[in-house]
This record gives structure tokens, sequence and C-alpha cells, in this order.
């Protein structure tokens, strides 16, 4: 439980720090992008699913931001999120950010 408190508070402070470009990029460049979709993959809950997408939706708010999560393998690891039937939020985030992938031709199926 400590270490899910501790992965969530990460994904917090990645959050809060990419809303501005400068520093969505600076999460992207320390590897904070990568530790996300880490945390994402490794998920069991659509708590900790919820705030791992919301902060890689706020991160890809930048184009090139975008790009380097590609290059890391997101577009596979957040179509392989299970869906989830009890809160809207994580299948918000999760089509927001396939169709940002889909908007910048990352991603050519649908």
């Amino acid at each position: 439980m400590r270490a899910l408190a501790s992965q969530l508070t990460s994904v917090k402070i990645c959050s809060f720090f990419s809303f501005k470009y400068e520093r969505r990029m600076k999460i992207v460049e320390i590897g904070g992008a990568q530790e996300l979709l880490n945390m994402l993959e490794a998920a069991r809950d659509d708590r900790t699913r919820k705030e791992a997408l919301k902060a890689l939706a706020a991160i890809s708010r930048s184009d090139k931001a975008v790009g380097a999560l590609h290059t890391a393998g997101a577009l596979s690891v957040i179509k392989s999120t299970p869906e989830s039937l009890e809160n809207a939020e994580v299948e918000n985030y999760r089509s927001s950010l396939l169709k940002r992938f889909q908007d910048l031709r990352y991603d050519s199926s649908s």
C-alpha cells in the first residue's frame, strides 16, 4: 500500500509540472513520461490508471512530447489499458490520448 501511495504522489507531482510546455518537456527529458508509462502498464486499479493517464494527457499537450511518448511505446501501453466500467474518467483520458496520437498521425488504425 505504501508503494502505491508513493507512486500516486509521483504521478501527482508529474501532473502538476506538466501544465507548461517547458515543464512538460522537462518531465520527458528526465524520464518521467517513461515512468508514467511503466506505472500505467503495471497498474492494478482504476485509481492508479486514472492518475497515470491524467498526467500523460497533460504532457501530451505538446506535439514534441507526444513524439517522445510514441517513441517510448505509449500507444501500445495505452491501447492495452483495460477499459473501466466504473470510472468514466479513465475512459475519457484514455480516449483523449488515443485521439491525440491519431490527430498527429502516430496511429493510423481506426
